[in-house]
């Protein structure tokens, strides 16, 4: 963590940090794993909410716990930006990171894939694999998606890539 800005120190340090080594094909193991990412989620989720810091709410798609499927948010310039978020949990999870998409903005910008997947290749997948498997979901949102959204959705927004659903909408109707 040397070279970390304090305040993502002081996060990643309250996200409770998972045990179990176990992926979806991994039976008894696997709910553990999922009790233990649930448990990471909350405690994320309420030190934003009491940090007046709240940016995405998140839940699981299907019974398995595979598919994930939510939104997130970002303000920019004092107007709220959301999206749809997205990941399926991989076979080898947690060996590899889920793949976090945001299908709104697909084709948007050079950091995503096909299918609105954003690019994590460079900074975070080496941290998770060097993690593996004490993160999880809280961490790939705390380290991957939060600081992508702050890298590219004010470039989107300056650029007119994307508008505010106010702009979107009052230009519709002029």
């Amino acid at each position: 963590m040397e070279g970390w800005d304090p305040n993502t120190k002081s996060t990643l340090t309250q996200i409770p940090l998972l045990s179990t080594k176990a992926g979806p094909r991994d039976g008894s193991a696997w709910t553990q794993r999922l009790k233990e990412e649930y448990k990471a989620l909350i405690a994320y989720t309420g030190m934003n909410k009491s940090n007046d810091n709240d940016w995405f709410r998140i839940s699981a798609g299907n019974p398995e716990g595979t598919r994930w499927t939510g939104k997130c948010w970002y303000v920019h310039n004092l107007l709220k930006y959301e999206f749809d978020l997205q990941f399926d949990i991989p076979v080898t999870y947690p060996s590899t990171s889920p793949e976090i998409e945001l299908p709104q903005l697909d084709g948007k910008t050079h950091k995503m894939y096909r299918g609105g997947k954003i690019c994590l290749t460079v900074h975070f997948k080496p941290l998770w694999a060097k993690n593996c498997p004490r993160f999880g979901i809280a961490h790939a949102l705390c380290l991957g998606l939060a600081p992508w959204l702050a890298a590219e959705v004010p470039i989107l927004v300056d650029s007119g890539m994307i508008k505010h659903k106010d702009d979107a909408t009052s230009s519709g109707e002029s």
